[in-house]
């Protein structure tokens, strides 16, 4: 199957600043794979790259293993939706997306089966005569879907696409897109900073920050299993607490203040000071008085309860200091949390997970490019 990617080693300056910070990263024939990140981490550039809207300042971007990072757009087997549309306004949807289909000079019975197949893959299939002006945003995101679908390109980028529509709207096309994906067997390449979007939709994740990547993993993984601070706290509600680690028999032992707990997960081998995280629905509140019963459990207060419908959202003042916030499924009996509420915050041993920072500081980077230099 056509449409895998690689990237070598692939960086990207501007003057001084650097977008870029060499990346390496295998895309599969036919994923649907995400660059995940705060706005100026590097992703968009990296689409860019891929599409051949910018040059690489070094590195190499590999198209079913033909090096393309000196290619122009236009030579390359990839088209871009973007998070305008980019639609022209004077043609009717059927010629919006025939538009590069004619530019190919395929016959024009050709264009028009192609372009009836798309617009039904679209579930546009009635709004060939219609104007750009007379479609929700929804419906002139899938015109744009169906314009770079209908010319079969190996590899498909989404930058941001979704980031200009509603919020039911974006859930929406959300299921349909990843359905679409899968029924037409494409690479999709989605830039977003939505985490929610990516993991909805992805086969796997590249979660990025300072040009670099922190995390490639399934959904699952990168949210489950973070491999770095960054990733923990990026990606969903983490609270991430200070503490300090010791390796003892049968795992780990930090201590959170003045309150040992056990560690289930993580770096376990890590010793001193640590980070260690537990994501909010993992986490249990229990009565104060049966904190010491519980085990890895920590005092705290009820600083306010946050109803969402679906749950309810507890921030705790813990005892240490620290504010935890823990996710409790509505089952209809939002009381018993109210405002100064003394509970216990039991933290489940395999729920707690120790985080040790490994980024390289400046002086190991140093010490690495002098030796790649070498």
């Amino acid at each position: 199957m056509a449409g895998e990617v690689e990237l070598r080693a692939l960086r990207k300056h501007f003057g001084e600043a650097i977008a870029v910070d060499g990346i390496d990263a295998t895309i599969i024939a036919g994923e649907f794979f995400s660059l995940l990140g705060p706005s100026g981490c590097g992703k968009t550039t990296t689409l860019r790259m891929i599409g051949g809207f910018e040059r690489p300042t070094s590195g190499e971007i590999l198209l079913d293993g033909v090096d393309v990072a000196q290619t122009p757009p236009h030579k390359r087997n990839v088209h871009t939706v973007f998070q305008s549309y980019a639609l022209f306004p004077h043609l009717s949807v059927t010629d919006n997306v025939g538009f590069g289909l004619r530019r190919r000079r395929t016959p024009k019975p050709e264009i028009k089966r192609l372009v009836k197949e798309a617009l039904e893959l679209v579930e546009l299939g009635g709004y060939g005569e219609r104007r750009p002006s007379q479609l929700s945003g929804g419906q002139q995101q899938r015109v744009a879907l169906a314009r770079a679908l209908v010319l079969r390109p190996a590899l498909l980028l989404l930058d941001e696409p979704l980031g200009a529509l509603d919020a039911k709207i974006r859930r929406q096309l959300r299921i349909e897109l990843k359905a679409l994906q899968e029924e037409v067997g494409i690479t999709f390449v989605f830039v977003t900073h939505d985490q929610e979007e990516a993991l909805s939709m992805s086969d796997r994740v590249a979660v990025m920050s300072e040009g670099r990547i922190e995390q490639i993993g399934t959904p699952a993984e990168v949210y489950e299993d973070p491999a770095t601070v960054f990733v923990a706290d990026f990606l969903g509600v983490s609270n991430l607490m200070e503490a300090e680690a010791e390796r003892v028999d049968g795992g780990c032992r930090v201590t959170v203040g003045d309150f040992p707990l056990r560690a289930g997960c993580g770096d376990l081998e890590a010793s001193g000071p640590v980070k260690v995280v537990a994501r909010p629905e993992r986490i249990e509140l229990v009565a104060a008085e049966s904190c010491a019963e519980h085990g890895n459990c920590l005092p705290g207060m009820v600083e306010r309860t946050v109803y969402l419908g679906t749950s309810l959202q507890v921030m705790v003042r813990l005892a240490t200091g620290a504010q935890l916030q823990v996710s409790i499924t509505n089952t209809g009996d939002t009381g018993g949390f109210g405002q100064g509420t003394p509970v216990g915050v039991h933290i489940p041993v395999d729920a707690l997970r120790v985080l040790a920072d490994r980024r390289p500081g400046p002086e190991e980077e140093d010490v690495a490019e002098a030796a790649t230099a070498a």
